[in-house]
């Protein structure tokens, strides 16, 4: 499929105050879009000017919610270069997801290529303070303009860019973790393994809860028994327990993190075992005051590493240390990779 570059009327001006930079709220002068029928395939794949969409308010994507997305960033490193993290695996998980919501797959070459010429365009976009990068977010969604439970026949596929500051700001710090006994974000045989906005959706309102009562995420549990961890609303989570990092299994209800993926190789070659096994509440909690618990890390795209400092369940809470050794390693070497101040052993860097 030919890519075209459409012409670009009228240009903007990225922040001047780096410091300033809000997650999501400022997007490029540009992004990547391309269209799906069902006697076509996918076809007319543009780089075209921001801007909305026109679509029918019958569209499928409204009202049963068909859709997906990825999440993933760009870095500029010390020599000005700009590289991705482990884009392909992205885009394989794009299609994964696809394939569970009944949605066409994309051609992972093709979307590597439009991405990196996209991003070539709006190179000035991508900010270079400390900490800082450009988040990428492509997305499907079913456009066919039907009132009927069934996959789309037509979809839109598109990629925006968006530069963010720096995740933390003076040190990583700790966030608050309320673990949610009362509601489930999804169950087995879901779409917990699927990057799709109902499981966004669906946390919400615990979420909103927890936020209401001064925590920073949601813990959740699983739906079955609703005893054992599964992730955190926007994190994959590990543990150091016992001298082993713990973290829960891969089994269709969480989602495969691809900084997990990453963190998970990287505390193999620190020489700690890794144990992939659902951890009970009671574990948690139990493990925390008896120090059998003492490390415990979210992982995901947008805060990399990120420390826990307090779990609470119900009336009982449990305090932690905050960033740990382990934790700072892990953040430290796992950023060094990306930004190109540590090598890259295993190929996980495209730059452009």
């Amino acid at each position: 499929m030919d890519l075209q570059v459409l012409p670009l009327v009228e240009k903007k001006a990225p922040i001047a105050d780096e410091s300033k930079l809000v997650f999501g709220k400022q997007f490029t002068d540009r992004m990547f879009v391309m269209e799906y029928d069902a006697d076509r395939g996918w076809h007319s794949a543009r780089i075209a000017p921001y801007g909305p969409f026109i679509l029918d308010p019958a569209a499928l994507v409204f009202h049963y919610a068909q859709e997906i997305f990825e999440g993933l960033k760009a870095f500029r490193r010390q020599d000005g270069s700009i590289a991705l993290f482990r884009p392909r695996d992205n885009f394989e998980r794009f299609n994964r997801s696809a394939r569970r919501m009944c949605m066409p797959e994309v051609n992972v070459d093709f979307m590597l290529r439009a991405l990196k010429e996209l991003i070539r365009l709006e190179a000035d976009w991508v900010p270079r303070s400390e900490g800082t990068s450009l988040y990428i977010r492509p997305t499907m969604i079913a456009t066919e303009p039907v009132l009927g439970v069934k996959p789309s026949e037509r979809y839109l596929c598109y990629i925006i860019l968006s530069p963010v500051g720096a995740y933390y700001k003076g040190g990583l710090n700790p966030v608050k973790i309320w673990i949610s006994d009362e509601y489930a974000r999804v169950s087995p045989g879901g779409t917990g393994e699927a990057k799709t906005g109902g499981n966004y959706a669906a946390s919400l309102y615990a979420s909103t809860q927890a936020a209401s009562r001064g925590y920073d995420q949601v813990l959740w549990l699983d739906a079955v028994h609703r005893k054992y961890v599964e992730e955190v609303g926007s994190m994959n989570i590990c543990f150091l327990y016992d001298g082993k990092v713990v973290t829960s299994p891969l089994k269709g209800t969480i989602l495969d993190g691809i900084t997990r993926r990453s963190i998970l190789t990287l505390v193999s070659e620190e020489g700690i075992e890794i144990e992939e096994r659902a951890l009970s509440v009671d574990e948690i909690l139990d493990g925390v005051e008896s120090g059998r618990l003492s490390e415990a890390f979210g992982t995901g795209t947008a805060a990399v590493v990120s420390p826990v400092g307090q779990f609470t369940c119900g009336s009982r809470t449990v305090k932690l240390a905050g960033a740990g050794e382990l934790t700072l390693k892990l953040y430290n070497r796992l950023t060094g990779i990306q930004y190109g101040k540590l090598p890259d052993p295993h190929g996980w860097v495209e730059t452009i």
